[in-house]
């Protein structure tokens, strides 16, 4: 249906001197005020939270260990998706366009894929580490080293950029819908779009494959953690010291498994929704709207915000250090030094 010229003029573009130019969505000011309120917030919690639990564990060698290890590298996926990726896509969202033209389009959903799975496999990782320490303590310490973990980290960095760019750049996620890509072509659109084949694909790799592996694991851990608990319990009374040792010990590495198993549900919430409208939306015909699919985007966002705020909640010497890198230099007290982990 052609429009007549006054329905042209009402209409905003995103580049209005273009006349290949995409429609600008119209919100109401409001609206546009309140989700840059609420996104905002968000992009500085996930930087300055993640960047947090990156300076500690570099100032501190006492956290320095395999398993905190890999939460350095989780921090500093997390850091560069609020960096590097969040602040663009609010600005698509909200504004309805993007101003940043096709070759950073291509960058930034190359970047948003990578930075979300290489978080997504960190996880993954976490609970193999933590498989290992619970319910294989004697070995433990020669497989997982400094060293075999840096080979693992490494592997999930080159594998995670190599994927997804591999797929933005080669568009095999849009074989096949070449006539909705020209339909919806025009210039201020940004949308990752997957067929059947590689929606399927992408949520596997991304997301089932690691959580099932996490969530097999985590029932593991805690069936072993608790038959120890009750061998524990029974001969609590007669423990000599370096018993006394192995319990507490045995404590921490329990405790961990919770907290890291809070991490995991948290990451369920926060990306289930996405990875099932990814699957179900080809089927549908791509009638998922646009505002739909960036809700559910910022939800698997917020898996990244979260993650700091578990450590500072429920890891104790991560309270610690947090409490002694900010009252040290963020708010300059002098009395900070007391503050020992």
């Amino acid at each position: 249906m052609n429009m007549t010229g006054i329905d042209v003029e009402n209409v905003l573009l995103c580049f209005p001197h273009q006349p290949d130019s995409c429609p600008k969505v119209q919100r109401l000011a409001v609206l546009q005020v309140l989700m840059y309120i609420l996104m905002l917030p968000t992009i500085f919690m996930t930087v300055f939270g993640n960047l947090l639990v990156i300076i500690t564990i570099s100032h501190f060698k006492q956290l320095q260990s395999p398993t905190n290890l890999i939460i350095l590298s989780l921090a500093l996926v997390d850091c560069m998706l609020g960096c590097l990726v969040m602040p663009f896509s609010m600005v698509r969202w909200v504004e309805g366009c993007w101003f940043m033209g096709d070759m950073f389009c291509k960058i930034h959903s190359g970047l948003d894929m990578t930075l979300s799975i290489v978080s997504i496999l960190h996880l993954c990782l976490v609970s193999i580490d933590r498989y290992m320490a619970i319910c294989d303590p004697l070995t433990y310490r020669t497989k997982m080293t400094k060293k075999s973990v840096a080979v693992c980290i490494t592997v999930l960095w080159v594998f995670s950029f190599a994927f997804s760019f591999g797929v933005v750049l080669s568009n095999v996620n849009t074989q096949g819908l070449e006539s909705l890509l020209i339909l919806s072509s025009c210039v201020g659109n940004c949308a990752l779009i997957f067929n059947r084949q590689w929606g399927l694909t992408a949520a596997l790799v991304a997301f089932f494959i690691p959580g099932t592996i996490m969530s097999s694991l985590y029932l593991k851990i805690f069936h072993v953690a608790r038959k120890q608990a009750k061998l524990i319990s029974d001969r609590v009374v007669v423990m000599t010291l370096s018993e006394t040792k192995s319990y507490s010990s045995e404590q921490r590495e329990r405790k961990a498994a919770k907290t890291l198993g809070i991490v995991m549900g948290i990451f369920l919430l926060c990306w289930l929704p996405f990875f099932i409208t990814t699957i179900t939306d080809p089927l549908l015909g791509f009638s998922t709207p646009v505002d739909v699919f960036d809700v559910l985007v910022w939800f698997g966002y917020l898996n990244s915000t979260c993650n700091p705020l578990v450590y500072g909640f429920f890891y104790p010497r991560f309270q610690r250090a947090f409490k002694l890198i900010i009252s040290k230099y963020v708010l300059h007290l002098s009395n900070s030094s007391s503050l020992t982990l």
